[in-house]
C-alpha cells in the first residue's frame, strides 16, 4: 500500500499566529491604561468612552478571547493536523473560523466603550455578539471533528483530549451562560437572578478559566514541550489520571469565588472541597512537563524557547497551587475583594498563558517559513524583561491585596474600626500600583520586542502555506486482544466528546439544578419590591459605566464589614437584580447599603467630582450624567421583559412607567433645587441617584461608619 501525499496547512496557523500577536499588544496596551487609571484617574483623558470601568471588560476580552484565544486555535490548527497526519477537513471552515473570530473581537472593542455591556464577567459581549460566538464555535468544532475523521493516524494523542474536552464543555458553559431575554438589539436581561445569577455566572467564570485558559494549553502543552526537547512526555499513565480527574474536578470549584454571600452553605462547601482537590490533577500536569525535560536541563540552559515553557509551567503551578488556596474560608475571609486576586490571576494570565504563547511562537515561526529566528538575543531580552515584568506586577500586587485586606479587618483596642473609611486601604495601596503599571510597562515591552523579531524572521524567511505530508491511509481496525478501555477509548473520538460530557455535566447538575429549581433555596422577603421605572434605568446606567468592576453589591456576614456597610446581604434582596452586581473587586467600597446613607445632593457631588465630596479618591469624573439626556424609549420594553422574567408589575404597568419615572425624577430634581443644584429631571445623574438611594433600603439596617 502506498503511502497518501497530501499539504499541512500553514496559512490557517499564520493567521492565527499574526492576530495573537497584533490583539496581545492591543489588549496588553489597553491593560496598561486601566492599571495607569488606578492612581491616575485623568488619564481617561475625561472620556466617557476610556474610563476604567468600561474598558476593564475590554481588557479581559481581549487579553483572554483574542491574544489567548487566538493563540489556541494557532496551537491547536498546527498540531492537530500533524498529530492526525492530515490537512484540516475544510479550508473554508478555517477561513471562516479566522475571520469570523477576529470580527467578534472587533465587536468588542466597538460595544465595550459604547457600554453595551451585560456586567457578567469575562462574558460581558451582548446577545447578538453572543450567537455569533455559538456559530463560530460550532465551525470550529465542525472543522476539528472533520479532520479527526478523515485521519491517517488511528490513535488520538492526549493532546487532542484536552482538545476535545475544551470543544464540548466552552459550548456547554457559553449557552448556558447566555441565557438571556433581549429588550433591544444590543440590551439584554439574564434569565436567572441575585443568587441563582450569581451561581452560574461563577460557575461559568471559573470554567472559562479552567477549559479556555487551561486545557487547551496543557494540551498544547504536550505537543510542543517533547518537541522543543525532542524528548517523550515523562508518564502516559499520569497523562491519563491527569486529564479525566482535571475535568472532573474543575467544574464543581465555581462556588469558591461567592464564600461568605448568600450563596446556600452547601453549595459554597462543595467549592472548597473540590478545590482544594483540584491541587493534585494541576500538579500532576505540572510534574509531567518538567520530569519530561529530566536529563535537558542544560538544553534548557541553552534554549531560551524551553525557558519560556519552563518558567510556564512554574507559574501554573504557582497559580494552581494558590487558587485552592484562596478558596478555603479563612483565606478568602482576607483575599476576596482584594488585589490579592489580581496577583494570583496574573501570574496565571502572564506566566502561564502568556509565556507558553510566547514559546510556541519563537518555535512555529521560523519552522514555517524555512528559517532561523531572526535574533536569538531578543529573544534572551524578551524572556528576562517579560520575567521581571511579572515579578514587578505581581509582588506589589501581593503586597497591596495584604494590606488592604487587613486594613479593612483591624479593630482599636476599644473595639471601633481602626479605618473606618474605605478610602484610606485605597490611598496606602496606590505606590504598589504605581509598581504594578511598571511590571506592566515592562512586559508589554517584551511582547513589542517579540513582535519585531518575529516579523524581521517572516521578512528573511517565505511561508511554506502548504507544508508537504505524507501518511498511509487507516484500515479497519478491531478491538485487540489485551487492549485497555482507555486505549479503546483513545480512538473513537465521538465516544471520547460524549465520556467527557457526562464528566462535566455531573458537578453541574449537582450544583446548578437544586439552586435554579428548588424555590426554597431562595427565601423570600415580603418587603423586597421590584425597582420603580427610573431606578431601573438608573441600575441599567450603573451597568453601562461598569460601576461593578470596582463597587461590590454584597455584604458579608464579618463584624469588619456590617459595622463598616450595615446588615449583611440576604439572598431574598436580590431576587430582583437581573442580572446580580455583587462585584468581585473592591477597588471602592461596598455599595449594597448606599440608599439612604447620603443626601441627593452629595451624589450629585460625588459624580461630578468624586475629590469633592472624597478628597483623594481615584475615581474618574463623571460630569457627562449631569448632561446627558435619560433615553425613555425602551423603558416599558423593559418593564415587559422583567415581567416575562417572573419581576411582579402589575398587567399593563408599562403604559404608565414613564408617568411614574417622571414624577420620582422631579422629586429628585426639585430636592437637589433646595441645595443650589441646579438639574432637568430628564438627566442621567438623576436615574442613577434614585438607584443608588434605593440600595439596600428594603430591609431595616444598622446604622455605619462613613465610607
Amino acid at each position: 500500500m502506498q503511502p497518501d501525499k497530501f499539504y499541512y496547512d500553514n496559512k490557517i496557523v499564520r493567521n492565527f499566529g499574526i492576530a495573537t500577536i497584533i490583539w496581545g499588544i492591543i489588549g496588553m496596551t489597553v491593560g496598561l491604561l486601566v492599571a495607569i487609571q488606578l492612581y491616575k484617574p485623568g488619564m481617561n483623558m475625561g472620556n466617557q468612552y476610556t474610563t476604567f470601568g468600561r474598558i476593564r471588560p475590554l481588557h479581559t476580552n481581549a487579553v483572554i478571547f483574542a491574544f489567548v484565544g487566538n493563540a489556541i486555535f494557532m496551537g491547536v490548527y498546527y498540531s492537530l493536523q500533524r498529530l492526525l497526519k492530515a490537512r484540516m477537513f475544510s479550508d473554508i471552515l478555517s477561513n471562516v473560523h479566522f475571520w469570523g473570530w477576529q470580527l467578534i473581537i472587533l465587536s468588542a472593542v466597538i460595544t465595550l466603550p459604547l457600554g453595551l455591556t451585560t456586567s457578567h464577567e469575562y462574558a460581558e459581549l451582548e446577545w447578538p455578539i453572543d450567537i455569533a460566538i455559538t456559530l463560530i464555535w460550532v465551525v470550529f468544532g465542525i472543522n476539528m471533528f472533520g479532520t479527526i475523521f478523515k485521519r491517517r493516524e488511528r490513535h488520538l494523542y492526549v493532546a487532542i483530549w484536552f482538545y476535545i474536552a475544551t470543544f464540548v464543555t466552552i459550548a456547554v458553559l457559553h449557552i448556558v451562560n447566555s441565557f438571556e431575554l433581549p429588550v433591544s438589539a444590543f440590551k439584554s436581561y439574564y434569565l436567572f437572578a441575585g443568587v441563582q445569577d450569581a451561581l452560574v455566572q461563577w460557575w461559568y467564570g471559573h470554567n472559562a478559566v479552567a477549559f479556555f485558559l487551561t486545557t487547551p494549553y496543557l494540551g498544547m502543552m504536550y505537543y510542543f514541550l517533547p518537541k522543543m526537547a525532542n524528548r517523550p512526555i515523562y508518564s502516559y499513565k499520569l497523562s491519563i489520571l491527569h486529564f479525566w480527574s482535571l475535568i472532573f474536578i474543575y467544574i464543581w470549584a465555581g462556588p469558591h469565588h461567592l464564600l461568605y454571600t448568600s450563596l446556600p452553605g452547601w453549595a459554597q462547601s462543595l467549592g472548597v472541597v473540590f478545590s482544594i482537590m483540584l491541587i493534585a490533577p494541576s500538579w500532576g500536569g505540572m510534574i509531567n512537563g518538567l520530569l519530561t525535560l529530566r536529563g535537558a536541563w542544560d538544553k534548557v540552559r541553552d534554549d531560551v524557547i524551553l525557558k519560556f515553557m519552563v518558567v510556564g509551567l512554574t507559574a501554573y503551578g504557582m497559580a494552581t497551587f494558590e487558587g485552592p488556596m484562596l478558596s478555603l474560608k479563612q483565606i478568602n475571609a482576607i483575599g476576596h475583594f482584594t488585589d490579592w486576586i489580581i496577583a494570583h490571576v496574573h501570574v496565571g494570565a502572564l506566566g502561564w498563558n502568556g509565556f507558553l504563547t510566547f514559546a510556541i511562537l519563537y518555535w512555529l515561526i521560523p519552522r514555517m517559513y524555512g528559517t532561523q529566528l531572526y535574533s536569538k538575543k531578543m529573544a534572551v531580552f524578551h524572556f528576562w524583561i517579560g520575567t521581571l515584568g511579572i515579578l514587578f506586577y505581581a509582588v506589589p500586587m501581593y503586597w497591596a491585596g495584604f494590606t488592604q485586606g487587613l486594613m479593612l479587618k483591624e479593630f482599636t483596642p476599644e473595639g471601633l474600626l481602626k479605618y473606618p473609611n474605605f478610602l484610606e486601604s485605597t490611598i496606602r495601596i496606590i505606590p504598589m500600583h504605581v509598581m504594578r503599571s511598571i511590571g506592566g510597562g515592562l512586559y508589554l515591552l517584551g511582547v513589542i520586542v517579540m513582535a519585531y523579531n518575529l516579523v524581521k524572521t517572516m521578512l528573511q524567511g517565505k511561508l511554506v502555506a502548504n507544508e508537504a505530508a505524507e501518511g498511509m491511509p487507516l484500515e479497519k481496525q478491531y478491538v485487540a486482544e489485551g487492549e485497555t478501555r482507555h486505549r479503546f477509548l483513545e480512538r473513537k473520538p465521538i465516544q471520547m466528546m460524549l465520556v467527557a460530557l457526562v464528566v462535566i455535566l455531573i458537578g453541574t447538575a449537582i450544583e446548578l439544578i437544586p439552586t435554579l429549581t428548588i424555590s426554597s433555596n431562595i427565601p423570600t422577603i415580603a418587603s423586597v419590591k421590584p425597582y420603580t421605572p427610573l431606578e431601573l434605568e438608573g441600575r441599567d446606567i450603573y451597568i453601562r459605566e461598569g460601576c461593578v468592576n470596582c463597587h461590590s453589591q454584597t455584604v458579608r456576614p464579618f463584624r469588619s464589614e456590617t459595622e463598616r456597610y450595615g446588615e449583611y446581604s440576604k439572598a431574598g434582596e436580590f431576587v430582583y437584580d437581573h442580572p446580580f452586581l455583587w462585584g468581585s473587586k473592591r477597588t471602592g467600597p461596598d455599595l449594597h447599603r448606599e440608599g439612604g446613607k447620603y443626601g441627593n445632593a452629595w451624589h450629585y457631588n460625588h459624580m461630578m467630582d468624586p475629590r469633592l465630596m472624597s478628597p483623594g479618591s481615584i475615581m474618574p469624573n463623571y460630569d457627562w450624567l449631569i448632561t446627558q439626556t435619560l433615553n425613555t424609549e425602551a423603558t416599558a420594553d423593559k418593564i415587559n421583559a422583567m415581567r416575562k422574567l417572573g419581576v411582579p408589575y402589575p398587567e399593563g404597568y408599562e403604559k404608565k412607567a414613564n408617568a411614574d419615572l417622571d414624577k420620582q425624577a422631579i422629586a429628585i430634581a426639585n430636592d437637589l433645587n433646595k441645595n443650589n443644584i441646579k438639574v432637568k429631571s430628564d438627566k442621567e445623574i438623576v436615574a442613577l441617584i434614585a438607584y443608588l438611594q434605593r440600595l439596600g433600603t428594603d430591609i431595616k439596617v444598622n446604622k455605619t461608619a462613613n465610607q
